[in-house]
């Protein structure tokens, strides 16, 4: 309210002030100059009652803040509703922060993460609204998304085959490079690597990732020998 009246006074002071240089600078008659007060202070009245309902509102915000709960109370009530406290909660929140990890992750079984992202979804901490997107939608979607390869595929050798060309082939590692590892994964059947034969069934595991990089950097920096001279 202070601030009203102050701006009151002040638009007064501007209002007579604005008067007498209106007057200075125009010769006015008595009725012109009464008729330029009246207008003033008409506008005068308009702008204080504007200020009122500013203040009016300014108040009643005031009221409604004070009538609100803090974010803390709130979160407390809302563990009290889910039956939880606030070490379920951490605890809760770095189960999702691992399951999340193992997502595309195929040192996992899809159907092993599967399950723990079910009993995440399940459990009614997930309704708090710092998870509920993140259980129930976006956990999900990269779930559906995840196209898991299994761990080896089998691969029956044909005539003209050998280690380099079945590594080769792009349903496989897409590089001859890492012909080792189908031998190693073999061994019981490939005494010689330069010797297989049709209808040898081989085992083609996954590469890991320290495979993948090593072998990759293999083919990258393998040179052939320049063509003979002779």
């Amino acid at each position: 309210m202070k601030s009203i009246k102050l701006y009151a006074v002040l638009f007064s002071l501007v209002l007579f002030v604005s008067a007498n240089i209106f007057a200075q600078d125009k010769d006015m008659t008595k009725d012109e100059w009464q008729n330029e007060m009246n207008r003033l202070t008409q506008q005068k009245t308009e702008l204080t009652k504007e200020l009122n309902a500013l203040q009016n509102d300014v108040n009643n915000l005031k009221s409604t803040q004070a009538g609100l709960q803090s974010y803390d109370d709130c979160m407390k009530e809302l563990h009290e509703m889910i039956g939880a406290n606030e070490a379920d909660v951490a605890k809760f929140r770095k189960r999702i922060a691992d399951v999340s990890a193992k997502i595309g992750n195929d040192n996992y079984k899809k159907e092993d993460v599967y399950a723990e992202w079910e009993s995440l979804a399940s459990n009614q901490i997930s309704a708090l609204p710092e998870f509920f997107d993140k259980v129930h939608n976006q956990m999900k979607r990269a779930l559906d998304a995840w196209d898991q390869k299994p761990k080896e595929i089998l691969y029956t050798v044909v005539k003209g085959d050998h280690l380099w060309g079945i590594a080769r082939k792009k349903e496989h590692y897409g590089n001859g490079f890492a012909w080792p590892v189908i031998y190693r994964a073999n061994r019981d059947q490939i005494k010689n690597p330069d010797l297989i034969y049709p209808k040898q069934i081989f085992k083609i595991p996954n590469l890991t990732e320290e495979e993948r990089a090593r072998y990759e950097k293999a083919r990258k920096n393998f040179k052939p020998a320049p063509p003979s001279q002779n």
